[in-house]
Order: C-alpha cells, then sequence, then structure tokens
C-alpha cells in the first residue's frame, strides 16, 4: 500500500472493527447461545460442538461490554497513531506520538473499566491476548523468573564474549533466502497452503487454514536475521496450517493464546533452530551455500556465534538468554502507565532507567529506546509483551513434554528428521485451534499447569554447556 493510502485504510478498518463488533453482539446470537446451553452441557466439554457454543457464549458476552462506537473510534486512533509512529522512529523524535499515546493510555484504560476489573490490564490481557491469566499472576511468574535469569545472565557476561564476526560477512540475498525456504519446508511449512514474502518487520498472516503466509527481511551482512525470522515465522504458521480443517470457518480455528502461539515460533526457533543437533545436520549445507564465507569456521565457532549472549537495546535483536528482560521491563512499564504511577511524558526516561539498572545498555535517544516497538502505537497499551516471555515458558514444557512422549526426537533432529516433533505438536496443541484455553491446553498437553521450571532447566543446561559454568 502506498504511504498515501493509510488515512483510507485506517477508515476502512475502523468500520470493519464496528461491522464485526456489531455481529458479535447482536441480540439475535445472544438468544441463539442461550438457546444452545442445555445442548452444549450435554455434550462431552471436548467435543467440537460444545466447544463452539463455549467459546462464542465467551466472545458475545466480552464483545457485549463494550459499546461498538467506542471499539470504531479506538481503531481509527490506532490507525493515525500507527502513521504517527512511522514518522516519528525514523526522526528519533518522541514528541511526535506523544500526544497519541495520551489518548491511546486513555483508551486503554476505559475500555478496561467496561470490565469493572480487579487489575486495568486484566481485561487487556484476555481480550487481546486471552492469555486467561491476571495480571498480578504474570508480575508474580516475571518476577520468579527474574530472580533465575538475572543470576545466570551475569555468569555469561563475565565470560569471554563469543566471536559472532562469522556471522557479519557478506551473504548474497538470494542464497540466503533459497537455504532458509529449503529449511522451513524440512521443518514441516506446507507451501501448497502458504508463502514467504519480504518485509521491514517480520509477521505471519492468515486468511485461512489453507491460507498461511509469512514474511522475513534479510541483511546482507547478517546471516542469522533472515534465517531466524524465517523459522520462527515459520513456527507461528505451522500452528496455523495444523488446526483441523473440520474447524475452517469458525471462532475456533485460530490458535488458543499470543502465549501458546509464541511457544511454537520459539520452540522452532531457539530450541530446535539454535540446537547443536540442528546444526550437526545443516551446517554442511549451509557451508556448501556459503563456501567462501564459512569453509574455515569450524561448527564450534558457528554454533558459539548464534548463541552469542550480550546485553543491547533492541528486543528483536536480542539474544535467547536477556530476551525476556526485555519483555519484563515493557510489561512493568504497561502496568505503571494504567496505575498512574508512570505519565506518558516521563516514559522515554524511564525507559532508558530501567535499560540501564536490567541490562547495563544505555542510549540517550529513542529510535531504539521507546519508539523501538510498534505495539503501543497501532494497539493498546498493556495486554500484548508478556505472550511473548510465556511463549518461551512455554516452548520448554512442551518440548520437556514431547520428549518425554519421544525420547527419540533429539536423534532425529541431528539426523534432520523432524516428523516426529511436528506430528506431536499438531496431534497436541495445532489441531485444537481455540476448543480449550490457554491453561486446559497447558494441563492437558503436560500433566502440571503453566511452570519456569523446564524453561530454567533448558536454559542453564544449554548456556552452563556454552560458557562452561
Amino acid at each position: 500500500m502506498p504511504a498515501g493510502g493509510a488515512a483510507a485504510r485506517g477508515r476502512q478498518r475502523a468500520l470493519l472493527s464496528w461491522l464485526l463488533h456489531e455481529r458479535w453482539t447482536h441480540p439475535r446470537l445472544g438468544r441463539l447461545l442461550e438457546k444452545l446451553q442445555p445442548y452444549e452441557e450435554s455434550l462431552p466439554y471436548d467435543s467440537d460442538e460444545a466447544s463452539l457454543i463455549r467459546v462464542a457464549r465467551k466472545q458475545f458476552e466480552r464483545e457485549s461490554r463494550v459499546p461498538a462506537a467506542f471499539m470504531e473510534t479506538m481503531t481509527r486512533h490506532f490507525a493515525a497513531t500507527y502513521q504517527a509512529w512511522s514518522k516519528a522512529r525514523p526522526a528519533d523524535d518522541f514528541s511526535k506520538v506523544e500526544p497519541y499515546l495520551e489518548k491511546t493510555l486513555e483508551y486503554s484504560r476505559q475500555y478496561a473499566r467496561y470490565f469493572e476489573p480487579d487489575h486495568l490490564a486484566d481485561p487487556l490481557i484476555e481480550s487481546f491476548a486471552r492469555e486467561g491469566l491476571k495480571a498480578e499472576e504474570i508480575r508474580s511468574l516475571f518476577s520468579r523468573l527474574r530472580s533465575e535469569l538475572v543470576p545466570l545472565v551475569r555468569q555469561v557476561v563475565e565470560q569471554p564474549i563469543a566471536d559472532d564476526s562469522c556471522l557479519r560477512q557478506s551473504f548474497p540475498e538470494q542464497q540466503q533466502w533459497d537455504f532458509g525456504l529449503r529449511v522451513i519446508e524440512r521443518l514441516g511449512y506446507d507451501f501448497s497452503r502458504g508463502r514467504q514474502d519480504r518485509t521491514l518487520h517480520p509477521f505471519c498472516t492468515k486468511f485461512s487454514v489453507g491460507d498461511v503466509r509469512i514474511t522475513t527481511r534479510l541483511k546482507e551482512n547478517r546471516l542469522g536475521e533472515a534465517l531466524f525470522c524465517t523459522i520462527h515465522e515459520s513456527g507461528h504458521a505451522m500452528y496455523e496450517q495444523g488446526i483441523r480443517m473440520e474447524l475452517e470457518g469458525t471462532p475456533l480455528a485460530r490458535g488458543t493464546s499470543s502465549g501458546v502461539h509464541e511457544s511454537q515460533s520459539r520452540l522452532w526457533e531457539n530450541i530446535v533452530g539454535r540446537s547443536r543437533g540442528f546444526w550437526e545436520h545443516f551446517y554442511p549445507q549451509l557451508q556448501e551455500t556459503f563456501p567462501e564465507q564459512l569453509k574455515n569456521v569450524s561448527l564450534d565457532t558457528f554454533y558459539r556465534a548464534i548463541n552469542k549472549v550480550e546485553p543491547s537495546l533492541i528486543r528483536t535483536a536480542a539474544d535467547e538468554l536477556t530476551y525476556n528482560l526485555h519483555v519484563m521491563i515493557r510489561f512493568d512499564l504497561e502496568l505503571d502507565l494504567l496505575e498512574g504511577k508512570l505519565a506518558v511524558k516521563d516514559l522515554p526516561e524511564a525507559w532508558r532507567e530501567r535499560y540501564k539498572r536490567d541490562l547495563g545498555v544505555f542510549d540517550p535517544g529513542d529510535r531504539d529506546g521507546v519508539l523501538q516497538d510498534v505495539h503501543w502505537h497501532f494497539g493498546t497499551i498493556g495486554g500484548m509483551f508478556q505472550g511473548y516471555t510465556l511463549g518461551n515458558i512455554l516452548s520448554a514444557q512442551f518440548y520437556e513434554a514431547a520428549l518425554k512422549a519421544h525420547p527419540e526426537i533429539p536423534d532425529q533432529i541431528r539426523g534432520g528428521t523432524f516428523d516426529t516433533l511436528h506430528g506431536w505438536l499438531r496431534e497436541n496443541i495445532y489441531q485444537h485451534g481455540r476448543k480449550f484455553t490457554a491453561a486446559e491446553l497447558v494441563e492437558r498437553v503436560t500433566g502440571s499447569p503453566l511452570t519456569i521450571d523446564p524453561y530454567v532447566r533448558y536454559l542453564k543446561q544449554k548456556y552452563g554447556e556454552l560458557y562452561s559454568l
């Protein structure tokens, strides 16, 4: 879309938001759901029919609390805010978005108050991420994880920094592109129901179970960027492609929560894609693709390079170990804004203080600070960031359950075979779509509630070996 179409696109999105909200809150739908309640209660809880009625009723009740006119107005504002951000970030000028964010905070609070919540973030988390967790539960979970991560990060950064210069050579973009496509096709991404294109900020988008597309970005002097973005987005896409076709066209035909969705992208990108076993298979092929650049680079050197730990300013470029600290900073700032403890005008300085304190890095500007993420500039303040860390936690919990069922998976990964892991994920997670809440799905798949223990074990084992801790 050309830049000149942005204003009209904002009006179109606002109208579609209003029409969709009107459909979801129509009294006729409410009467139908009421009539279906006895039918739902007579069916098994995990049946498609009972699940469809249950999920539709919850969404009807949630949508009915918010006036359609408010949703239209808020959506129109988000479109205008995104345009302001797209100009403010290159200009490194927070003042260009400050008045928009003031209004976004006002709308976020107003939206939340329609639900009379314990905490203003609770309805935002539920409506936009469907985590099934409240803000105080997430804050407590993150506190426990931070207490494990901070000492581990300190231990690692005291060691010599891994040399990643092998990744910062000249790698022709077309060869990067072709290699990435071969990798994700082997993982299980179905190109008969998807495609990949280029973009500035990678994402996955779904039009139907039979049309799930991904995008990536390429940088000639950063080998890992396109490859791991491609694997990450294919993880999202394989989840959506794996939903049973029988659920197509219903509210069940989508991932159950942002955290569960992110668990799939992070499982494939990090637990599989950054594992040594994965590269025991693929590294010789990568060397054949880039013989001049990698012929004298050992597997050990390459493996350490793609798992280099170094505190940085940018969340999307952060290493696996420090990434969650970026997310926690944003989550804490969101809660402070919603609670009135932090004013929008003070947000850039609060951001810099947290980065200096938690990660030991500082930048006086805002381009790579408070303006780096688009989330607050196309949606509410609150409800989106926590899913990234919840996804990391769940990726390890799901993978541990997969290994318990199939101990042969690591050997298969070393041999370049992923059918068993992909099949287990499809059978236990993908096929169900939204039939179960995130909490129900985790309990059903792993036999226990959400816990940080498998993730902490995974990080300590991997980085303990990498850095001889």
